[in-house]
């Protein structure tokens, strides 16, 4: 059974940074479409970065212009997400994503089965 555990977030200024992570475990293929997303209060779940860990590939928000940089580490079984130069806008909660499927459904948002527990981030203007 896949787990993710999630860690970080918490509350900043304007401008700072966060660091979120994702751990995961329990997974039984190697590939798979591993990702973040937010929800914003009164809004609607988005995805903000999603990647297929074979390769081939990746999605990035047009709100993350570059602010938001993933790095993966212990043997690739974690995700972290930086997140830079926050803007109040950026409040959320954030979850980490997996799904089991082919790179071609990576993109198929509402669809992914396991989600982490969701973390608040609070940026303060």
């Amino acid at each position: 059974q896949v787990r993710l555990v999630v860690s970080g977030g918490g509350s900043v200024q304007a401008g700072g940074s966060l660091k979120l992570s994702c751990a995961v475990s329990g997974y039984t293929y190697s590939d798979n479409c591993l990702g973040w997303f937010r929800q914003i209060p009164g809004s609607e779940r988005e995805a903000v970065f999603v990647m297929y860990t074979g390769g081939g590939y990746r999605y990035v928000a047009d709100f993350v212009k570059e602010r938001f940089t993933i790095t993966r580490a212990n043997h690739q079984n974690t995700m972290n997400l930086h997140l830079h130069n926050l803007k109040h806008d950026d409040t959320a909660m954030y979850y980490c994503a997996f799904n089991s499927v082919e790179r071609h459904l990576c993109s198929a948002f509402d669809q992914y089965q396991t989600w982490g527990q969701g973390i608040q981030v609070t940026v303060s203007s």
